[in-house]
């Protein structure tokens, strides 16, 4: 008798994608693919179209919500988004973002990750931080929630660090940025994301570290590549990061652009230079 019934009744031709899936891709060289969603109708269309990972990630406080940073989106406005994209899933992986403030101290960390998990649905919580988060990252692998550490631009200290910028160009923050990715993964972290840095800062934490590495402007040696969903549909309007390819420019539906972004990431035609740091 199968342990995994649910999974056969699914019609499941892969298991799901767990953590340990996602060690085996960064050993076996394989990339992986990953894309935000805020929804069950584009979650099932991420799915679809092959994605690893899905993230809800804050970056709905503007895409969806319009504020101008991810700042006032709460822990109930993730629960929300994670329980709906949740529903549209199958196999990738699903990832929550714990908001701003809903971290500050181990407790509360452990509280919100609780919430984003059982109500949510979420398999794994990211957090946004440095070395001041290492005794976060402890207290919830003690608990064996699954955690993913980001680093590089923050947008959560958006306005501490004076804008929307690229991390770690200089000598000293970039090593600093590597020590601190080992320290997140020897506290407990399962994945490290690296955001808005050099090409050469991205191959570096992704030599050093075991766990696999997801980028979204962080260079093509990562393990994996990220963007938000409405950024490579085209539905963003003005200005978009550099990173960013629109994928839906030359396809008229948005799942045949999905599996294009997809493809490209995994054949690592994307990202290409122009969309890389140095």
């Amino acid at each position: 008798m199968a342990m995994y019934t649910q999974l056969e009744q699914r019609g499941m031709p892969q298991p799901p994608v767990n953590v340990s899936t996602l060690r085996k891709m960064k050993a076996e060289g394989e990339a992986i693919a990953c894309l935000t969603a805020y929804d069950a109708s584009f979650a099932q269309l991420v799915d679809i179209a092959g994605c690893d990972l899905v993230l809800v990630g804050d970056s709905l406080g503007m895409v969806i919500q319009g504020h101008d940073t991810t700042v006032p989106v709460t822990v109930n406005d993730i629960v929300y988004h994670t329980r709906a994209v949740a529903r549209g899933l199958r196999r990738a992986f699903l990832v929550a973002d714990m908001p701003f403030m809903s971290y500050a101290n181990p407790d509360q960390a452990l509280e919100s990750a609780v919430r984003l998990m059982q109500d949510g649905g979420a398999m794994m919580v990211k957090l946004e931080g440095g070395d001041g988060q290492i005794e976060i990252v402890e207290h919830l692998a003690r608990h064996d929630i699954p955690i993913c550490s980001h680093l590089g631009l923050k947008p959560q200290s958006v306005h501490k660090i004076g804008g929307f910028k690229v991390q770690g160009r200089d000598n000293d923050k970039a090593s600093e940025m590597v020590q601190t990715a080992r320290r997140l993964q020897d506290a407990g972290s399962d994945i490290v994301l690296l955001e808005c840095v050099p090409s050469e800062v991205g191959d570096a934490i992704t030599n050093e570290l075991d766990v696999p590495v997801i980028g979204i402007g962080a260079g093509p040696s990562v393990d994996g590549q990220i963007l938000v969903l409405y950024d490579i549909l085209d539905i963003t309007q003005g200005r978009t990061p550099r990173f960013v390819h629109n994928f839906q420019q030359d396809y008229n539906a948005p799942l045949d652009a999905l599996q294009a972004y997809v493809k490209a990431v995994k054949d690592r035609s994307y990202p290409a230079p122009e969309h890389c740091f140095s």
